[in-house]
C-alpha cells in the first residue's frame, strides 16, 4: 500500500521508533541499555526514539541499519511518511492547486 492510499484512507502510520520496538527490540530481547551500547547514542535518546518521541535522522538511520542489517532508507521512509502523514494532519485545505 502506497503514501497516498495510507493517506485517502485516513490510516496513521506508526512511529518509526515505535515500528522498531515491536519489529526488532521486543522480539531479540534487547533493552535500552544494550541498544543504546551498540549504536553509540544515549539510554535517554533511545528511550525517546521507542516512545515515539524522537524522529529518525539520516545519522540515526546509519546506526540501525548497521546494527539491524536493514536499509537506511527503510528508516528514512519510516520517519517520511509518518512526518508526511502528520503534516497532512494539519494542512491548511484553504491552500488551493495554482495548475
Amino acid at each position: 500500500m502506497g503514501m497516498n492510499s495510507i493517506l485517502q484512507r485516513g490510516l496513521a502510520p506508526e512511529h518509526p521508533g515505535l515500528i522498531l520496538k515491536e519489529m526488532y527490540v521486543e522480539p531479540l530481547g534487547i533493552n535500552n541499555n544494550f541498544l543504546a551500547e551498540k549504536i553509540g547514542v544515549s539510554r535517554i535518546t533511545v528511550n525517546k526514539l521507542l516512545n515515539g518521541r524522537q524522529g529518525i535522522t539520516a545519522e540515526m538511520a546509519l546506526r540501525l541499519s548497521r546494527a539491524f542489517s536493514t536499509s537506511p532508507l527503510l528508516w528514512l521512509n519510516l520517519q517520511r511518511n509518518y512526518d508526511l502523514w502528520q503534516a497532512e494532519k494539519k494542512f491548511d485545505e484553504n491552500i488551493k492547486a495554482i495548475a
